[in-house]
């Protein structure tokens, strides 16, 4: 059987990755998540297995180019340059303020809910793309969503 072109894969998947990159990584590094997951899926893709989930494969990559750019912005220098005598003003409300709370969340759980949401995969995907056990990934997308419940309220 032969393997479906990398051009039609990437047709097929690009917006589902570009979601996984920005709910993971953010809008600032979702562009730079984004291009290292395709580089890396096309170097990869010659020995994809044919019964392969793609969908699936390609999410995992995603999450895990996220996980690394959470990783280089730890380690960044951050210049603080002058400080202003008055404090900033507040940020205004925006839709990222879920995801800026799933961005906090305890890596695993991170892991899990992304993947779960931003990449609409069933448990069992996650359990599969985090190499856990299925109870295991229910827990923790379980565990995640009562802490944003718990961290996000309505007003």
């Amino acid at each position: 059987m032969a393997m479906t072109p990398f051009q039609q894969v990437l047709d097929a998947h690009r917006d589902l990755v570009w979601r996984v990159c920005v709910a993971a990584a953010g809008r600032n590094d979702a562009d730079d998540c984004f291009q290292e997951t395709w580089l890396a899926a096309l170097r990869a893709y010659p020995r994809l297995d044919d019964g392969a989930n793609v969908r699936a494969w390609l999410v995992t990559i995603a999450q895990r180019k996220a996980i690394d750019a959470h990783r280089g912005r730890a380690r960044r220098p951050v210049a603080a340059g002058e400080l202003p005598d008055a404090p900033a003003p507040a940020r205004p409300e925006s839709d990222d303020g879920l995801w800026d709370a799933v961005r906090a969340l305890p890596p695993g759980q991170r892991a899990a809910i992304t993947l779960r949401y931003a990449g609409d995969l069933r448990p069992r995907e996650v359990a599969q793309a985090l190499g856990i056990s299925d109870e295991a990934a229910r827990r923790r997308i379980a565990d995640g969503l009562k802490s944003l419940r718990l961290e996000v309220q309505p007003t």
